[in-house]
Protein backbone atom coordinates (compact mmCIF):
# COMPACT_ATOMS: atom_id res chain seq x y z
CA UNK A 1 0.00 0.00 0.00
CA UNK A 2 1.38 3.39 -1.03
CA UNK A 3 1.41 6.24 1.45
CA UNK A 4 -0.75 9.23 0.49
CA UNK A 5 1.51 12.28 0.14
CA UNK A 6 0.88 15.10 2.59
CA UNK A 7 1.47 18.72 1.52
CA UNK A 8 1.38 21.79 3.73
CA UNK A 9 0.24 24.94 1.95
CA UNK A 10 1.33 28.24 3.49
CA UNK A 11 -0.91 30.85 1.90
CA UNK A 12 -2.66 33.91 3.36
CA UNK A 13 -5.30 34.03 0.61
CA UNK A 14 -7.99 31.66 1.93
CA UNK A 15 -9.73 31.33 -1.43
CA UNK A 16 -6.54 30.40 -3.26
CA UNK A 17 -5.49 27.98 -0.51
CA UNK A 18 -8.87 26.23 -0.76
CA UNK A 19 -8.44 25.98 -4.55
CA UNK A 20 -5.02 24.39 -4.06
CA UNK A 21 -6.48 21.88 -1.60
CA UNK A 22 -9.27 20.91 -4.02
CA UNK A 23 -6.79 20.52 -6.88
CA UNK A 24 -4.40 18.40 -4.82
CA UNK A 25 -7.18 16.30 -3.31
CA UNK A 26 -8.45 15.47 -6.81
CA UNK A 27 -4.91 14.28 -7.62
CA UNK A 28 -4.81 12.00 -4.56
CA UNK A 29 -2.62 14.29 -2.46
CA UNK A 30 -3.66 15.15 1.10
CA UNK A 31 -3.22 18.84 1.87
CA UNK A 32 -3.97 21.39 4.52
CA UNK A 33 -3.19 25.07 4.73
CA UNK A 34 -2.08 27.61 7.25
CA UNK A 35 -2.11 31.39 6.75
CA UNK A 36 1.41 32.35 7.82
CA UNK A 37 4.94 31.20 8.66
CA UNK A 38 4.43 30.92 12.42
CA UNK A 39 1.38 28.70 11.97
CA UNK A 40 3.40 26.62 9.51
CA UNK A 41 6.08 26.01 12.14
CA UNK A 42 3.42 24.78 14.57
CA UNK A 43 1.82 22.58 11.89
CA UNK A 44 5.20 21.06 10.95
CA UNK A 45 5.92 20.32 14.62
CA UNK A 46 2.67 18.29 14.70
CA UNK A 47 2.94 16.56 11.32
CA UNK A 48 5.98 16.78 9.04
CA UNK A 49 4.81 17.24 5.45
CA UNK A 50 6.23 15.50 2.39
CA UNK A 51 6.36 18.89 0.65
CA UNK A 52 5.52 22.54 1.34
CA UNK A 53 3.83 25.00 -1.03
CA UNK A 54 4.83 28.44 0.18
CA UNK A 55 3.76 31.95 -0.74
CA UNK A 56 6.55 34.51 -0.33
CA UNK A 57 4.65 37.58 0.79
CA UNK A 58 2.69 36.59 3.87
CA UNK A 59 1.08 38.50 6.70
CA UNK A 60 3.64 38.72 9.50
CA UNK A 61 6.96 36.93 8.98
CA UNK A 62 7.51 36.18 5.29
CA UNK A 63 8.49 32.93 3.61
CA UNK A 64 12.18 33.38 4.29
CA UNK A 65 11.53 33.20 8.03
CA UNK A 66 10.08 29.74 7.53
CA UNK A 67 12.82 28.73 5.09
CA UNK A 68 15.52 29.75 7.59
CA UNK A 69 13.78 27.81 10.34
CA UNK A 70 13.53 24.68 8.19
CA UNK A 71 17.21 24.86 7.25
CA UNK A 72 18.21 25.14 10.90
CA UNK A 73 16.87 21.64 11.64
CA UNK A 74 18.57 18.65 10.06
CA UNK A 75 15.35 16.62 10.00
CA UNK A 76 13.37 19.39 8.27
CA UNK A 77 15.96 20.79 5.86
CA UNK A 78 15.23 18.09 3.30
CA UNK A 79 11.51 18.89 2.95
CA UNK A 80 11.05 20.02 -0.64
CA UNK A 81 9.60 23.52 -0.95
CA UNK A 82 7.66 24.93 -3.87
CA UNK A 83 7.36 28.69 -3.87
CA UNK A 84 4.04 29.81 -5.30
CA UNK A 85 4.18 33.56 -5.60
CA UNK A 86 3.42 36.69 -7.56
CA UNK A 87 7.10 37.57 -7.07
CA UNK A 88 8.45 34.67 -9.15
CA UNK A 89 10.15 36.99 -11.63
CA UNK A 90 12.17 38.51 -8.78
CA UNK A 91 13.56 35.20 -7.52
CA UNK A 92 16.55 33.54 -9.12
CA UNK A 93 16.73 29.76 -8.72
CA UNK A 94 20.32 29.99 -7.48
CA UNK A 95 19.21 32.35 -4.70
CA UNK A 96 16.56 30.03 -3.29
CA UNK A 97 17.88 26.52 -3.91
CA UNK A 98 20.01 26.69 -0.75
CA UNK A 99 16.74 27.00 1.21
CA UNK A 100 15.35 23.73 -0.08
CA UNK A 101 13.29 25.37 -2.81
CA UNK A 102 12.85 22.93 -5.67
CA UNK A 103 10.38 24.84 -7.85
CA UNK A 104 9.09 28.40 -8.22
CA UNK A 105 5.59 28.83 -9.61
CA UNK A 106 4.26 32.17 -10.79
CA UNK A 107 0.71 32.67 -9.49
CA UNK A 108 -0.03 35.09 -12.32
CA UNK A 109 0.38 32.48 -15.07
CA UNK A 110 0.05 29.06 -13.43
CA UNK A 111 -2.85 26.69 -13.93
CA UNK A 112 -3.97 24.10 -11.34
CA UNK A 113 -2.15 21.28 -13.11
CA UNK A 114 1.15 23.13 -12.67
CA UNK A 115 0.92 22.73 -8.89
CA UNK A 116 0.18 19.01 -9.12
CA UNK A 117 3.04 18.49 -11.57
CA UNK A 118 5.49 20.43 -9.40
CA UNK A 119 4.57 18.42 -6.30
CA UNK A 120 4.86 15.10 -8.12
CA UNK A 121 8.32 16.12 -9.37
CA UNK A 122 9.65 16.92 -5.91
CA UNK A 123 8.18 13.97 -4.02
CA UNK A 124 10.45 10.96 -3.53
Amino acid sequence: MTKTPYVLIVEDDDWLAEQHIRTLSAAGIRAEYVPHALAAIDAIDNNVPDAIVLDVLLAGPNAFTLLHELQSHADLASIPVILCTNSADQLADEDVVAYGVRRVLDKAIMVPGDLVAAIKKVLP
